[in-house]
């Protein structure tokens, strides 16, 4: 059974009991834990061949009316929120350098329904005296990095050396190796792996097989949308490792995992919502 499978499933029984009323709001406690996820994957720091070490302090930034119907139980929330992310750092073999905390915070200029989630690396006692120095804090899903990461502390001789590379990247390809539309990091963060990518609108599947597709209501757009409220050239997917969405100054904007945003990275399962019309981003090796 899956991660968030399990965690939907501890979550049905207070749904219907004290987070009944709560869970009326626009943002989904299954939307939260799914942005966790994905902070983690975008700030994975690959230390050795044994060790990601990924953030464990989280900070959930929601509008006034969403962090006043949530803030009365956000003990219960962030407990399951921080088992969750504990059960997919298993799953995925991450590594903390400290015990797992989520917080929910007030943000003024979110409107209902959106919200930011923001992490940093916070290192317990015992960590800091046998593992890596800990990170600054990260840059939330969605937002660029106020600053370039800190270089990691040089490890002990005869440690193994961390390949180059920032947080989520595998190591840096060797002259002569292009890393183009098609290649992706295989295990071990080594390119060479074919991944296929494709959006799905309405049920009906657009394979991603160039390195830009853009999407809008114009008969000159890669995908045509015959949604009013989407423009002529609304958005524009851009494939890449990690691939991103970049808005085109489009009426309305769009809205990529529940979060109002003008660009922001893509993972399998992201939705994009443009006007009335929601998109699912997927993509996988084969």
């Amino acid at each position: 059974m899956g991660v968030m499978k399990r965690f939907e499933q501890r979550l049905e029984g207070l749904v219907n009991g004290t987070f009944a009323k709560v869970f009326k709001s626009e943002v989904q406690p299954v939307e939260i834990a799914g942005a966790l996820q994905r902070e983690c994957d975008n700030n994975a720091t690959i230390w050795n061949r044994e060790r990601t070490v990924v953030p464990n302090d989280f900070i959930v930034e929601l509008s006034t009316p969403d962090y006043e119907r949530l803030s009365p139980y956000s003990g219960q929330l962030g407990d399951e929120l921080s088992g969750l992310v504990r059960d997919y750092a298993k799953q995925q073999r991450y590594t903390f350098m400290g015990p797992i905390k989520v917080h929910l915070e007030k943000a003024e200029d979110l409107d209902t329904g959106l919200y930011r989630v923001r992490s940093r690396t916070l290192a317990s006692s015992t960590s800091q005296a046998s593992g890596p120095a800990p990170a600054a804090p990260q840059g939330g899903y969605g937002y660029p990095p106020a600053a370039a990461p800190p270089m990691p502390a040089a490890p002990p001789p005869g440690a193994h050396q961390p390949p180059p590379g920032g947080p989520g990247r595998g190591p840096v390809p060797g002259a002569g190796q292009a890393a183009g539309p098609g290649a992706a990091a295989g295990p071990g963060g080594l390119p060479g792996s074919q991944v296929r990518r494709w959006i799905e609108i309405n049920g009906t599947r657009h394979q991603i097989s160039r390195p830009t597709l853009v999407l809008g209501r114009s008969t000159e757009a890669d995908v045509r949308i015959d949604d009013p409220g989407v423009s002529r050239r609304h958005c524009e997917i851009r494939v890449g490792t990690p691939s991103t969405i970049q808005d085109l100054g489009s009426t309305n904007g769009i809205v990529v995992d529940g979060q109002h945003t003008t660009r922001a990275t893509l993972r399998d399962g992201s939705r994009i919502v443009v006007g009335n019309s929601t998109i699912v981003y997927r993509q996988a090796e084969g």
